[in-house]
């Protein structure tokens, strides 16, 4: 059964012209790399528009490599083995992208759990309680203080899909986000 989190009308329309790049398996350190590569690489590409002026050239670049940095880290972290999708593409008033990969159904269980917290209230008063339930204890992780900053800080827009892989033990995540054009200029 398809499950969505966040909100559903930014799961439809990567209609616009939608680039796509994907990463394979490697080593742990190759693949940080990559996500901090990747992101860059996509944040010079649409931020090319906004060159005529360069702070909006310059938070531009750094909203979009913030954004989908944190969205190929997180896939990174939690994918099992195999391809993780990125597709960006920027329409008349937002960047869009979508991060698509496979994750054990038990990273998917505690993933939508936090799901279902996090995507409920307000961002700015969920933010500031798990980093004060993260200082009290310096142990936790998977916390979504990332999704949470990106929500509050940089007012993107969220959402999840998880679809059930056929062999019952993993399941297709897509994470989808967009940036209002305005707030990347900002």
């Amino acid at each position: 059964m398809t499950t969505l989190y966040g909100s559903k009308d930014i799961v439809i329309g990567m209609d616009e012209r939608v680039s796509r790049v994907s990463l394979f398996d490697g080593p742990l350190d190759l693949r940080w790399h990559h996500c901090a590569t990747t992101s860059d690489f996509i944040a010079d590409i649409f931020a090319l528009p906004f060159r005529t002026s360069r702070n909006d050239y310059r938070a531009v670049r750094h909203n979009i490599g913030y954004l989908v940095n944190e969205l190929i880290e997180n896939a990174v972290k939690f994918h099992e083995p195999g391809e993780i999708r990125v597709e960006v593409a920027m329409g008349t008033d937002a960047f869009k992208v979508k991060v698509s990969n496979v994750i054990s159904s038990d990273t998917a269980a505690s993933f939508q759990a936090l799901l279902a917290e996090i995507t409920v209230g307000d961002p700015g008063d969920l933010l500031i309680e798990r980093i004060e339930a993260n200082a009290a204890d310096p142990e936790t992780s998977g916390s979504g203080l990332g999704l949470l900053t990106l929500m509050n800080d940089y007012g993107a827009r969220l959402a999840w899909i998880f679809n059930p892989v056929e062999d019952g033990s993993r399941v297709q995540v897509g994470t989808f986000a967009t940036l209002p054009v305005t707030l990347l200029q900002q």
